[in-house]
């Protein structure tokens, strides 16, 4: 899968090693991210996809884990990167943005009626962190196709955000749904 936001993360590099891994770490998560989410949303269309109990339990703990995996794997290689990038920068914009509105949904009745013991305040957190981390790529992905691609200092504070809301609560919260 091509991703538009990774030409943003290639043209700012120091070290373009660094900022494959970076690429190919923050491309993984994205698609965890996604499925973590679709799984989600499906349950809170009300389909029953996986079509037992037992299976869709299993289903959340592998996208959970799917996600925790791709967040290790980013964590070295990012913290790399943000660390080459800072050197001469001014601090820019942040094109990590806030949730919205949307993105804030109550899973308690989500969870109950597909039949998964879990925590809906865990749940609510990864899923928000997420759909947040999806939609900032989204835009990074469109400003970059409009050549509105964000400067050094923005992509440093993009970058530096996405890590501060991904590594930490969301980790942990991650963490205990894949338990």
């Amino acid at each position: 899968m091509s991703h538009a936001w990774a030409e943003a993360i290639s043209a700012h590099a120091v070290e373009s090693k660094t900022a494959g891994q970076v690429i190919g770490a923050l491309g993984a998560l994205e698609d965890a991210a996604l499925a973590f989410c679709r799984l989600l949303e499906r349950w809170a269309r009300g389909e029953a996809d996986p079509p037992t109990t037992g299976a869709r339990a299993s289903a959340l703990q592998d996208a959970a884990e799917g996600v925790e995996r791709a967040l290790a794997t980013l964590d070295e290689p990012l913290a790399q990167y943000l660390l080459e990038l800072e050197g001469g920068i001014a601090e820019g914009r942040s094109w990590f943005g806030e949730p919205s509105g949307a993105e804030l949904i109550d899973w308690g009745p989500v969870l109950t009626r597909a039949g998964i013991v879990a925590s809906p305040h865990q749940v609510a957190a990864a899923y928000l962190e997420l759909a947040v981390l999806v939609r900032a790529l989204e835009g990074l992905s469109a400003a970059v196709r409009f050549e509105a691609s964000p400067d050094r200092g923005s992509l440093w504070a993009g970058l530096f955000d996405l890590r501060e809301n991904l590594f930490g609560r969301a980790q942990d919260d991650l963490h205990a749904l894949a338990a």
